[in-house]
């Protein structure tokens, strides 16, 4: 099959090929986890005697594998005796108690088993009790810039940054010819397919009013800070009544099937997590664009849902920074390593200068401190504090 490579995340699985680890590939619908197994397949064939058995339950000849006893019997049929099994299944969460059948083929060491899957408590419940410290979860985000001018085939280029702010990154949209309109149906299509699929279907959604306005506010407020209280006071404002604890039950759901994250604050002089008010930004902001509608595009609030998905890309844990009365927009952390952020549309005036460096002139550590904006000229550092254009630190690797 042909497929443009991802070798950043194929990298990772690799080292866990042929151990007893099952591994788990998570993210959101149409965000690529299909077309790594068929990367990893590959790759396995190329470098070991493999019988590769594969079932992806969104293509209908699957269809009759709905539950644990159908697939254990589908997968003896395949199983070789002669050689290694690699059992690939996709999209696993629509075969029902499938945690049983990946405990029974667990058990073989004759057996290598790879899944994906479109919701984050995937291994929640008996599957993570039943298998603990056995399998490894890797999470598959929307491509990087550095990927999306590679799948487009396009230089680096002022264009190429504004196609990929408004488009986002998830692969099949090189395939719509760079036509806004088509490609935002798409975006919108597949919005409606994880509403509807990951969180209604499979939590038995009543209310979808409630849940279609929820997202489009999220949409409105990314990268505000706001709380369960502030949302449920918005909608009474549009005649619906929600109590707080509802609200942060509907957002789970969302969070779950990878449509937005949620980002909590940090006291970073009282070394301590804020409770409430926290800032959400969308798994895709091309979705988060779809949303509102493309003439409605603010690329404020995008560049900064951009530069928290690279963050998230390098295995970073996030949150947004307090330290007195100012705000640190991304404080990130990954093992020994941390990175201050602060992210605007342009520096026009020194007010805004002075604001955004003067904010992280407050952290007195020795870590790097980054100001990313738009500007193509702009102070290059203050008092160790360095300024980069938002396309060079989308095209840095950590």
């Amino acid at each position: 099959m042909k497929y443009t490579p991802r070798s950043y995340y194929l990298q990772k699985i690799k080292g866990f090929i042929n151990t007893n680890l099952i591994k788990v590939i998570v993210g959101q619908r149409r965000v690529g986890k299909s077309y790594m197994l068929f990367q990893l397949m590959d790759d396995i064939q190329n470098r070991f005697s493999a019988n590769i058995i594969y079932i992806n339950k969104e293509n209908y000849e699957f269809k009759n594998i709905t539950n644990c006893d159908e697939l254990i019997c589908y997968v003896e049929e395949k199983r070789s005796n002669e050689t290694k099994n690699y059992l690939f299944i996709d999209e696993i969460q629509e075969i029902e108690n499938f945690e049983l059948a990946i405990r029974h083929f667990a058990l073989f060491d004759d057996f290598d088993i790879y899944c994906t899957g479109s919701n984050a408590n995937l291994l929640s419940g008996e599957l993570a009790t039943l298998l603990s410290g056995r399998y490894v979860e890797i999470a598959i985000l929307p491509l990087t810039y550095s990927e999306f001018l590679n799948f487009n085939t396009v230089e680096n280029s002022n264009e190429s940054l504004r196609n990929y702010l408004l488009w986002g990154g998830l692969p099949f949209v090189k395939n719509l010819n760079a036509n806004d309109f088509l490609i935002e149906e798409y975006l919108k299509n597949i919005r409606s397919t994880i509403v509807l699929k990951d969180i209604i279907q499979r939590n038995q959604i009543r209310n979808v009013s409630f849940l279609e306005n929820l997202i489009f506010f999220l949409a409105q407020q990314t990268g505000s800070l706001i709380s369960a209280k502030k949302i449920s006071d918005y909608l009474k404002s549009q005649r619906i009544q929600m109590s707080p604890q509802l609200v942060l039950n509907y957002i789970d759901l969302l969070c779950n099937a990878f449509l937005v994250n949620r980002v909590k604050r940090f006291d970073l002089k009282g070394k301590r997590t804020f409770e409430i008010s926290e800032k959400f930004y969308f798994e895709d902001w091309g979705l988060m664009n779809a949303i509102i509608g493309f003439n409605q595009f603010d690329i404020s609030k995008v560049i900064e849902n951009v530069v928290y998905n690279h963050l998230k890309v390098f295995d970073f844990e996030v949150q947004i920074g307090q330290i007195q009365t100012k705000e640190i927009d991304f404080v990130a952390k990954k093992g020994g390593q941390t990175i201050y952020i602060q992210v605007c549309y342009l520096l026009p005036t020194q007010d805004v200068i002075d604001r955004e460096f003067g904010n992280l002139l407050t952290i007195k550590d020795n870590y790097p401190k980054y100001v990313i904006s738009m500007d193509e000229f702009a102070p290059t550092n203050i008092e160790g504090i360095q300024h980069m254009h938002l396309r060079d630190f989308l095209l840095k690797e950590f």
